[in-house]
């Protein structure tokens, strides 16, 4: 049998029910829960015959270590979406669009990406296996279903993948703060992988060097920097106004 893992939050968990219900063995609720939100998920979930175990508060805090429950989480087997970036790129019938990240340390940042990932159609986002922060519980509650529908692949030698990834006609734009081409005035490829380095440290040298192309994103305040997840919400978001000719107030 595979190694279950352990995931809350009501988006975490209600997704998983709603794409991957065969993935469940089992959800915990919080007995002395007992509003709407509750019972939808309860009738959901005993329409889908997964089982339901109620419990007391004190139960749900010591599984998820006090964090953020939202008095429900489950166990579940992990599903695998894609095994490997061929997989994902060898499906498509269209240009590719994906989302590497170097080194995300912070959960929320990532659970953050892959709900913007997921907003703007990218079709996989890859990682390295080391020094990244990878699929946690708290990854899988702030990303609010995103985990279940975009391809997360971690791989060893994430240079090796870049390299690979351009075999395909794939090109490669980094984001730094000293890049010399403005975002407003860069032309975005049809196929692109969109490069964001680590919360503290940015991409890795070698990551850099990979890159077809590195582009900075305009800012006018007094803030240096964007958090990660903001700054490939704001680039995906060019990338789709470039490719769909749709202004930014059509949405």
């Amino acid at each position: 049998m595979a190694a279950s893992r352990l995931i809350f939050g009501f988006h975490a968990v209600v997704s998983r029910l709603r794409q991957h219900p065969d993935s469940i063995r089992e959800i915990y609720v919080d007995a002395g829960r007992n509003d709407q939100r509750t019972r939808s998920l309860i009738a959901l979930a005993e329409s889908l015959q997964v089982r339901l175990i109620l419990c007391e508060h004190e139960r749900l805090e010591k599984m998820t270590g006090g964090k953020r429950h939202q008095s429900v989480a489950a166990t579940i087997d992990q599903v695998t979406l894609a095994s490997s970036i061929d997989d994902v790129l060898d499906a498509l019938t269209g240009p590719a669009r994906l989302l590497i990240l170097d080194g995300i340390q912070d959960p929320h940042n990532l659970g953050a990406c892959l709900r913007v990932a997921d907003a703007f159609g990218v079709h996989a986002v890859i990682a390295p296996k080391d020094r990244a922060v990878g699929l946690t519980a708290a990854v899988y509650q702030v990303s609010s279903g995103a985990a279940e529908t975009v391809p997360y692949i971690a791989v060893t030698n994430l240079a090796r993948t870049m390299r690979q990834i351009k075999e395909r006609d794939i090109w490669i734009v980094g984001t730094a703060d000293n890049a010399d081409h403005d975002l407003n005035s860069f032309q975005i490829h049809e196929s692109i992988a969109w490069v964001f380095g680590s919360e503290e440290k940015g991409m890795r040298r070698l990551t850099r060097e990979t890159c077809d192309q590195l582009v900075r994103i305009p800012m006018q305040g007094s803030v240096e920097s964007l958090n990660v997840s903001v700054s490939a919400g704001i680039c995906l978001f060019e990338t789709f106004r470039q490719h769909s000719g749709k202004t930014a107030g059509a949405i």
